[in-house]
């Protein structure tokens, strides 16, 4: 047993335990900052596996930036003190019957996934993390979705400032 296999086991842990807290918290900030220190763990698995950009950009990017604006919104809603009601309602059952089948889906997807780790040529491994790589996948291949996640989230920005704006 080496330290990269126990710092994986122990990252890979406190990730779903603050991923865990995110879903049962009873204060929305509470639920926010268990998102951060998820994200931060998951910063964590990307350093072992030799991603070291891709752990950068998602400190800064998802628990930097990403995080401000969920709490601004948290805040601006004045959500800080919503009671947590328990009572179940059609979409809470809903909710949960898409999660479980989601869950479904996945398991269904990995029993059929090829266990044999892919290969890359000295190129491919020397090349593989930078931003050069990542920025031409982002820009050519995912351009489309890369450009709609950003629409996404401007629209939910807008959308939160005019619900807010309506209780002010």
């Amino acid at each position: 047993m080496n330290i990269e296999l126990v710092l994986f086991g122990v990252f890979a842990v406190m990730t779903l335990l603050s991923a865990g807290l995110v879903i049962t918290a009873r204060s929305p900030i509470n639920s926010a900052m268990a998102l951060v220190s998820t994200f931060f763990f998951l910063a964590g698995i990307y350093v072992l596996l030799w991603a070291h950009t891709v752990a950068a950009v998602q400190v800064l990017v998802y628990a930097g930036a990403i995080m401000v604006l969920f709490l601004f919104v948290i805040m601006l809603l004045n959500l800080g003190d919503a009671p947590h009601r328990g009572k179940p309602t059609a979409t809470r059952l809903l909710g949960g019957a898409s999660a479980v089948g989601l869950l479904a889906v996945l398991a269904v997807t990995l029993g059929r996934m090829n266990a044999q780790p892919a290969q890359l040529d000295a190129k491919g491994q020397a090349a593989f993390g930078t931003m050069a790589a990542i920025g031409e996948t982002i820009f050519t291949t995912w351009l489309l979705p890369f450009e709609a996640v950003s629409l996404l989230l401007l629209v939910a920005m807008v959308g939160a400032v005019v619900v807010a704006k309506s209780r002010i």
